[in-house]
């Protein structure tokens, strides 16, 4: 019989979330490194190489690698000979756990989790509860998987009941291409076969967990069906060439993790689920001998990468631009924007809506004419910090404010990160606007751009507030132009081409 002690469960919960909150795993910045070395789309090179240069930033100063440090899921197995010494439950633990974590004066987390998710939609400011999924097993320890899923990613998971004949595939390579690139590929694919619904998304979650080994299979080669079909989608997959952030490339995916369940005869349920390019998860076991706390790892362990945006990058004043200087800009592009610019998401898109729907207009302060707003939610600033980690969210959120914004308020520049749909390309061919992309995954090297930062309207909204940010050489690219071309679009397409020809080549 072991006795597990309350502040043990506590602080290793709260240590392993702070720690993933800036260390990459080490097998994932591998897998990284090796498809940067690979990549022969310049784009997708490119901000790839802000993913490492990210990292590292946040190994070293142990500050968030994405502004969404995300949702936390936790699988525990609590051996049936454990004993509890604690006052609280062993979901209160947890919850707690995560409380101090991303309270943590150093290094604050962003408080992403809303209760009253049909209704009033409440931050609870603690990112508390977490989703905890149990399982009571044989021996005397406990041991505990957990995760930082951040929204862009989950948001592009997929579930479909096939027939027992249907091709699994086929699915995923009619599905992926529908996702986007809001969950920030390269990344990692989970899949979840068998079960009931339900069980096929936990099993999709759950294997995500596991490290990035597909080269090591490559290498040795299959010995079960599963691990057939994971070089299958894997090959399959990065021949979309979808690549890094959408832009077209030879990676999209770096791994391919299938986890299946005995399942009804009738039945092939199926959940796929991406990780981006913030994976974050860690793994202890509690035996009673006290805490288990993360071992930092060396930082030797990073590659050395530099990026040099060259001199043909266009540097943008944003104080001065006017809009008809934009109408030269080229899609993919490079672009170092300096100046002041908005920022709103979700939350206060729907605020201005509301407000201008009802006559009252924007509120004090708030004037969109001429300018640019950033699709961001900001990690809080700790010590000597304009801003925490800003990272872009998925703009395609914002699709459905666009030509509202555009067409009422003045503006004239979007920046988020990933595609933006028919709608909203439109809207911004329309009104002879951009829309602009910054990597995501990048958060903490693309605060360093920003020297200072102020909220202006909605204070109440938290991090979802409209802030207003000055910059200085922010690297971003010219993702739709004037003319509503959009690389989301142009680049995939031309790189499944490519890839298409140099497998025809090999073949012949």
């Amino acid at each position: 019989m072991t006795t597990i002690k309350q502040d043990d469960l506590i602080d290793s919960v709260a240590d392993a979330l702070q720690f993933i909150s800036y260390y990459h795993p080490k097998d994932f910045i591998d897998a990284m490194h090796n498809a940067y070395q690979r990549e022969e789309s310049q784009a997708a090179k490119d901000a790839m190489a802000q993913i490492l240069i990210n990292s590292r930033m946040c190994a070293e100063g142990r500050r968030p690698i994405c502004q969404d440090t995300g949702i936390v899921t936790v699988f525990a197995k609590i051996g049936m000979d454990v004993k509890w010494d604690a006052e609280m439950s062993v979901s209160d633990m947890i919850n707690e756990g995560v409380r101090r974590a991303y309270r943590h004066p150093d290094n604050v987390l962003r408080a992403s989790i809303l209760s009253d998710p049909l209704g009033a939609r409440i931050n609870t400011k603690d990112n508390t509860p977490a989703v905890i999924h149990y399982e009571v097993v044989e021996g005397d320890t406990v041991d505990i998987d957990l995760a930082a899923k951040g929204g862009g990613s989950e948001n592009k998971s997929k579930m479909v009941m096939l027939n027992p004949s249907d091709s699994l595939v086929d699915w995923v390579l009619k599905t992926v291409p529908t996702m986007g690139a809001g969950w920030c590929p390269p990344g990692m694919l989970g899949i979840g076969v068998g079960g009931t619904a339900e069980k096929s998304a936990v099993l999709a979650k759950q294997v995500l967990m596991e490290a990035v080994d597909i080269h090591e299979l490559i290498a040795r080669g299959p010995n079960s069906r599963v691990e057939e079909l994971r070089l299958e989608i894997f090959e399959k997959v990065n021949q979309l060439g979808i690549g890094a952030q959408g832009l077209g490339g030879l990676t999209t995916v770096l791994d391919v993790k299938i986890k299946d369940y005995p399942t009804h005869a009738a039945s092939k349920p199926v959940t796929m689920i991406p990780n981006c390019a913030a994976t974050r998860h860690a793994h202890f076991t509690l035996n009673g001998s006290g805490p288990a706390l993360q071992k930092a790892p060396n930082l030797s362990d990073w590659p050395e990468i530099s990026w040099d945006v060259g001199p043909s990058t266009r540097k943008v004043n944003l104080d001065t631009l006017k809009k008809e200087d934009m109408l030269e800009w080229q899609p993919g592009e490079t672009v170092l924007l300096s100046g002041k610019l908005l920022t709103g998401r979700d939350a206060a898109h729907k605020r201005i809506q509301s407000l201008i729907d009802s006559g009252e207009g924007l509120p004090e302060g708030v004037d969109f004419t001429n300018r640019f707003i950033y699709y961001v939610g900001p990690v809080d600033a700790v010590r000597d910090e304009a801003v925490g980690p800003a990272g872009p969210t998925t703009a395609t959120r914002m699709d459905k404010f666009t030509d509202m914004m555009l067409e009422q308020t003045g503006l004239i520049g979007m920046v988020g990160k990933a595609e933006r749909g028919p709608a909203a390309i439109e809207s911004i061919a329309k009104h002879k606007a951009v829309y602009l992309m910054a990597v995501g995954g990048a958060a903490y090297l693309v605060s360093k751009a920003i020297i200072n930062a102020k909220v202006i309207a909605f204070p109440e909204l938290g991090m979802e507030a409209i802030q207003e940010f000055e910059i200085k050489d922010m690297p971003v690219t010219v993702a739709v132009d004037t003319q509503g071309e959009s690389v989301h679009t142009t680049g995939p397409a031309k790189w499944k081409n490519i890839i298409s020809d140099k497998i025809r080549v090999e073949v012949v």
